[in-house]
């Protein structure tokens, strides 16, 4: 078995009109973080250390005195990669390379290193490998490698069992071309599994949150199956999808997603558009807080800004519900903090998904959101039509149902509203009831 390779962990704090939109957090959380994605694809860490950066240098990033102490620290600790927690320009990059006498992967590269290791569907591959061949085709003059990938990862700390081929731009472009081809598919084939899930049809609630927040832990919970959920960064990547029933007999199909992180890359979110669209497209978006880390509140505005790029408007964001997971964490006097915030916030239900604390209402939050976008009808049926009594039954809740002389049997049964069109079309004419009737009928 090879060793791991030995790597420098270097966040660089910027300051001042450089600093990106996470710098409100710690940098020694930062750095922290920075550490986990290391150590995500297996990197043994032999020293971890911040930049303060009040002024960026077009050459190398950090300024001359800090290029020299991490090339010290590179010799010292024998290391052979330096990851640097910030996003580096071809040219700093290649500086730095020749400074420190060591591979150089920036946040970008490191965040796609962890993808391509975590893709297991034809569908992430692609996806990731689009990010990938992006992200390098910046980077290249006159060739590039590790077009092919023959293990975990995409080669950028190098290794047995790469092939290295020399190609040009246009071969990348053409590369790129094919993957977008066959993404193109994927996306029609994900609206036409929409429109079947639309038949049947079930609600989709989806999971998103910053990575490592518990969200495939609650799914597991929710669903009982068996997605891995590890204390990693990234553990998930590949979209999952199950169907689960709220405890008064309601169908909906849970989604889990991969997670979010501070500065994730354009291109990274663009790629994975396609498996993200399933956001888009759910009624009811779980919101996953990890409220026991220190900055879960950085964390949530990141998960929001990504939410933002993918087109959530303000109309949808009342879809959201907040759950506040791993309370099984919290001391006895954070929890009771926690505990009077939930309380002021209608949206947020505080959980552990571990313990399955408070998943009770959080199904019961579900189902009083599904309820409130419900509407009643009164559908007249043939007393002898057992099929389309069971379809009404299957589909909505009925509400009340009368038998009248002639046949005829009127059921006021709540329908969402893509099932209300379906119905319309099964049994002509349907009326429509306001909200007190119906709220008295369901007494």
């Amino acid at each position: 078995m090879t060793a791991p390779a030995r790597a420098v962990v270097l966040h660089v704090e910027r300051k001042g009109r450089h600093a990106p939109a996470a710098s409100g957090r710690d940098p020694d959380s930062r750095l922290a973080e920075a550490v986990a994605l290391a150590r995500a694809i297996d990197l043994e860490i032999a020293s971890a250390l911040i930049a303060p950066l009040p002024v960026m240098k077009p050459a190398t990033l950090v300024g001359s005195g800090k290029v020299t102490e991490i090339a010290n620290r590179v010799k010292d600790t024998e290391a052979g990669l330096v990851v640097v927690n910030a996003q580096l320009t071809p040219i700093q990059q290649r500086n730095l390379e020749k400074a420190w006498g060591a591979k150089v992967l920036d946040r970008t590269g490191l965040i796609l290193e962890i993808f391509g290791r975590r893709a297991a569907t034809r569908e992430g591959t692609l996806q990731v490998e689009l990010a990938h061949l992006q992200y390098q085709k910046s980077r290249l003059v006159r060739s590039w490698t590790h077009l092919e990938r023959q293990r975990g990862g995409f080669g950028f700390l190098g290794g047995p069992g790469e092939s290295q081929l020399e190609a040009d731009r246009r071969l990348i472009e053409e590369r790129i071309t094919r993957i977008e081809r066959q993404l193109a598919s994927v996306v029609r084939t994900r609206a036409l599994h929409r429109k079947g899930r639309a038949r049947v049809p079930y609600p989709v609630i989806a999971l998103v949150g910053y990575t490592n927040a518990g969200k495939s832990t609650l799914f597991n919970r929710l669903s009982g199956a068996s997605v891995l959920a590890q204390d990693l960064l990234f553990a998930t990547l590949d979209p999952t999808m199950r169907e689960i029933v709220l405890p008064h007999g309601r169908k909906v199909i849970l989604s889990d997603t991969v997670g979010f992180i501070s500065d994730l890359p354009t291109s990274l979110i663009a790629a994975f558009r396609a498996t993200l669209e399933e956001v888009l497209a759910a009624e009811i978006i779980l919101h996953v807080r990890d409220v026991s880390h220190t900055e879960t509140e950085a964390q949530a505005a990141d998960v929001n800004r990504v939410l933002d790029e993918l087109g959530i408007d303000e109309l949808r964001r009342g879809q959201i519900i907040e759950v506040w997971n791993k309370l099984d964490l919290l001391d006895p006097e954070a929890r009771s903090s926690r505990d009077a915030k939930a309380s002021r916030n209608e949206n947020a239900i505080l959980i552990s998904a571990v313990t399955g604390e408070g998943l009770d209402m959080l199904l019961q939050a579900i189902e009083n959101r599904l309820d409130s976008e419900d509407t009643a009808y009164e559908v007249f049926v043939d007393a002898a039509d057992g099929e389309g009594q069971a379809w009404l039954h299957d589909r909505g809740e009925v509400l009340e149902s009368q038998l009248f002389p002639d046949g005829r049997m009127k059921l006021v049964v709540k329908l969402s509203a893509d099932k209300s069109g379906q119905a319309a079309a099964r049994f002509g004419r349907m009326m429509r009831l306001p909200a007190k009737d119906h709220k008295a009928a369901a007494e």
